[in-house]
């Protein structure tokens, strides 16, 4: 198979655990940057990335890259690439989105008009046609100029990667699948200790927890678009990626995760989820204040994405709230919290100071990852022969 090299974004501040995730998955790690990692693989690396990677945003083709200062310069950069290798004759393809930081070349509808001519350009040379259909197999394409360096893919997977399938119902303030996977795999919890999350909303963080203890692939429901790409790769190399991630669920797991939250209807919404994803019968989704926090096991994890005020009257709310919080917490035995929240005194009113504090960008939110560490469980003994 035709060495590729694809690019994988991710929320800033979770480069290393997306880096992590590709190495796992047997590839070689060729660039890391703020907010993306270009790796190497095969032709089958861009179905395997896209079925069992957690936490990038999406899987781009990474098709050339070059430098421009000037329009002409991209026009003609953009040609050079033979598209031939990746389009067919009647491929539908588009500039779904262009972004330049510190560069020359700055205007985003330009930039798409420019590249889409280039390659109608390239394309006419190559099948000897005026016209194109373009009504095959969709190929969004995406550019990105840093520093006049212009680097142009293919988007494989279509739809955001944060959108496994199973959520069709959300609460207020969601947080993305993909960033609640990128946090569960942050902390030291696995499948054998207890999980439970006080504000689980439409149950985001206890499904990929369920989802990552089962090993079940986060793409294993949904749909992408380089499934119809004749030209890399065929219909098999696909399945045989389905049926790899469906031979790797742990079925026979046992899980205690729950999730609580005081709106009931939006209990119900976790519990459709839960059904939707798969996982329902490892989780207990129950209607409960936080104030009603307790557990009499040892050793569990509370992971949560609590309020965080953006409205001015739900601010006036937080001290008290997060003093809740702690109090819980407090009354919880050799426990863990880990808690995703753009609330600056949130150490303050929780009562403690954390043993390590991570600055995640939930979107265009600075946030604090808040990582309060319990001690970890005597080591069991072997049972003797």
């Amino acid at each position: 198979m035709n060495k590729i090299e694809l690019i994988a974004p991710c929320h800033f501040g979770l480069e290393a655990v997306l880096k992590k995730e590709i190495m796992d998955l047997g590839y070689d790690i060729v660039r890391v940057e703020d907010g993306r990692i270009t790796f190497a693989g095969d032709e089958e690396a861009v179905a395997r990335a896209n079925m069992f990677i957690r936490t990038a945003e999406r899987i781009m083709l990474k098709c050339g890259s070059f430098q421009a200062t000037t329009f002409d310069e991209l026009f003609e950069g953009t040609k050079d690439i033979p598209w031939e290798k990746y389009l067919t004759r009647d491929a539908k393809f588009w500039v779904s989105k262009a972004t330049s930081n510190k560069s020359a070349l700055f205007s985003p509808s330009d930039i798409q008009s420019i590249v889409k001519k280039a390659m109608v350009e390239r394309m006419k040379q190559t099948y000897h046609v005026s016209w194109f259909s373009e009504d095959g197999a969709s190929y969004p394409v995406r550019v990105f100029i840093f520093k006049d360096i212009v680097t142009i893919a293919l988007d494989t997977s279509g739809v955001s990667l944060h959108k496994r399938g199973y959520r069709k119902l959300v609460g207020k303030a969601p947080i993305s699948e993909t960033l609640a996977a990128a946090l569960i795999m942050l902390t030291p919890w696995n499948s054998d200790r207890i999980l439970v999350d006080p504000f689980c909303g439409s149950g985001t963080f206890p499904i990929e927890a369920a989802m990552i203890g089962a090993n079940i692939a986060p793409g294993i429901d949904r749909e992408f678009l380089a499934a119809e790409w004749v030209k890399l790769g065929n219909k098999k190399m696909w399945y045989n990626v389905i049926d790899e991630a469906n031979d790797i669920i742990r079925h026979d797991i046992h899980m205690n995760i729950q999730g609580y939250d005081i709106d009931n209807d939006i209990i119900k919404c976790a519990m459709e989820n839960a059904r939707a994803a798969g996982v329902d019968n490892y989780i207990h989704f129950q209607q409960r204040d936080v104030r009603q926090l307790r557990n009499p096991k040892k050793y569990g994890f509370i992971i949560t994405n609590p309020p965080y005020g953006e409205r001015l009257e739900e601010k006036e709310e937080l001290p008290a709230l997060y003093k809740t919080i702690g109090e819980g917490f407090n009354r919880l035995s050799d426990w863990s919290m880990f808690l995703i929240t753009s609330y600056e005194d949130a150490e303050k009113y929780i009562g403690r100071k954390a043993d390590k504090n991570r600055k995640i960008y939930n979107g265009m939110i600075k946030s604090y990852f808040y990582q309060f560490m319990g001690p970890k469980p005597p080591k069991r003994k072997r049972e003797l022969d």
